[in-house]
């Protein structure tokens, strides 16, 4: 039987490309997305495994365009692969992404 991993956390994925921000307000809420996410994966214990397929989906009040849903995402996709103990860029993960339309911000991390 395969592993499969199903996290949802209460993060608001912001994309940054279209906000106006003051630098160290926007790097500790990457900070904080990064974090949440390394440790919310290494909880769920995940197996070791030669590939991952992971899924991010921003849940949110709106749709955004592609490229700033990748953006919302950067922060949560390095804390999931720092968590895996694989680099982002690795051909051993695939990355898709995908976004909901919700009442509450959320992200939603599927690794199998």
């Amino acid at each position: 039987m395969g592993f499969a991993m199903n996290l949802t956390l209460p993060i608001r994925a912001v994309n940054t490309a279209n906000t106006r921000e003051h630098w160290a307000r926007r790097a500790a809420r990457a900070k904080q997305h990064r974090h949440e996410a390394y440790h919310s994966v290494r909880a769920a214990k995940p197996t070791r495994r030669v590939a991952y397929t992971v899924t991010l989906t921003r849940i949110g009040k709106r749709r955004t365009d592609s490229d700033g849903l990748a953006i919302s995402l950067k922060a949560v996709r390095d804390g999931v692969a720092d968590a895996l103990g694989i680099d982002d860029g690795s051909e051993r993960i695939a990355w898709l992404y995908g976004q909901e339309i919700g009442r509450e911000y959320a992200v939603r991390i599927e690794i199998t």
